[in-house]
């Protein structure tokens, strides 16, 4: 058994992959701002093998006290989603992009031997494809989406004998976290549904690639357990399947109540189309995941009827942009 730094490790991913890891036997260390609270230490049941450190991955002080002695390095951190990005674009810039050299710097003379890199499927912008694999050219459009883009080059850069690294370009999260958000597609749409009895979509021709965010945990564990020979500082696709926005809604209303639940389209703010093939990552690394946008709407349902999520509709805690409007101008 390994130990394991995850930085963003309290976040929506990280509080989904943390449990994970110290239920399989690891010890795992945590930093993590909790600039979105601390959604682990109460349900952690075996606390010896877990560190939370409250901290920012900008203070190279503190990362060089709390990297030594980790083997493994899965880093999440960062300014999520296009509008947070977007609020304050040197806060992004420094989080999303300049903190990486210096931790890749710390994490190497520290001894580690594996960093695993989470990016973005939204690197390749749009394409007319119906495959979009890793072989295509990045044309990532937003500020996020360049700041992952660039990641995985500098990470890359770092790859050798002793250290080796991977970058994982995931489709978008759905799924009931502790950390939750219902900023997401697959999310936003069951909550609209459960909780308003009405969903509504904007277009809908648009596709968008989704994984449960228990199969991209599984992933990440799946890494940190593994034999990284093969990695080679390559980035891999993984996602589930690619549907519409209308066809994810339709779903969302079959698992939430067909008969209960009104589907009304209105103009699209974004009429962008992402997709991408996961064929590598099953090929190469055996890697194929077992949960369908069903199951994830199902867990919401769950989550929401079982008062897990109070307040869905207007909460800011559920949502970054608000949370992050909020602390801008506090």
């Amino acid at each position: 058994m390994s130990r394991v730094l995850i930085t963003g490790g309290a976040g929506y991913l990280g509080s989904v992959l943390t449990p994970k890891l110290i239920e399989r036997g690891h010890q795992v260390r945590v930093l993590d701002t909790c600039w979105f609270g601390d959604h682990l230490s109460d349900r952690i049941r075996n606390k010896k093998r877990l560190e939370l450190i409250k901290g920012d991955i900008r203070d190279t002080i503190l990362l060089k006290q709390i990297v030594p002695g980790c083997d493994t390095v899965i880093h999440l951190a960062c300014i999520s989603n296009d509008p947070c990005s977007d609020l304050d674009e040197k806060l992004t810039l420094s989080i999303n992009l300049q903190a990486y050299e210096p931790l890749l710097c710390i994490a190497r003379s520290a001894g580690v031997s594996k960093f695993i890199n989470a990016s973005s499927s939204s690197v390749y912008g749009v394409k007319d494809q119906p495959r979009v694999t890793e072989d295509l050219p990045l044309e990532p459009i937003t500020l996020y989406a360049r700041c992952k883009a660039e990641s995985e080059r500098i990470v890359r850069s770092f790859e050798s004998d002793d250290f080796k690294t991977i970058s994982v370009r995931s489709a978008t999260l759905c799924g009931y976290s502790p950390r939750q958000r219902l900023d997401l597609t697959v999310n936003i749409l069951t909550n609209f549904a459960v909780n308003k009895g009405k969903i509504l979509v904007h277009g809908g021709s648009q596709q968008r690639p989704n994984i449960h965010i228990e199969d991209i945990a599984d992933f990440y564990v799946t890494l940190a357990e593994s034999d990284p020979a093969g990695w080679g500082g390559l980035a891999y696709n993984v996602g589930y399947q690619n549907h519409t926005v209308m066809e994810i809604a339709r779903m969302v209303r079959q698992v939430v109540g067909q008969q209960n639940v009104e589907i009304e389209v209105a103009d699209a703010h974004d009429l962008r189309s992402y997709r991408i093939d996961s064929t590598l990552v099953r090929d190469r690394l055996g890697f194929e995941p077992r949960r369908t946008l069903q199951d994830a709407v199902g867990d919401l349902k769950k989550a929401f009827q079982a008062q897990l999520l109070p307040d869905p509709l207007e909460d800011p805690r559920y949502f970054n942009i608000k949370t992050m409007q909020t602390m801008a101008t506090a």
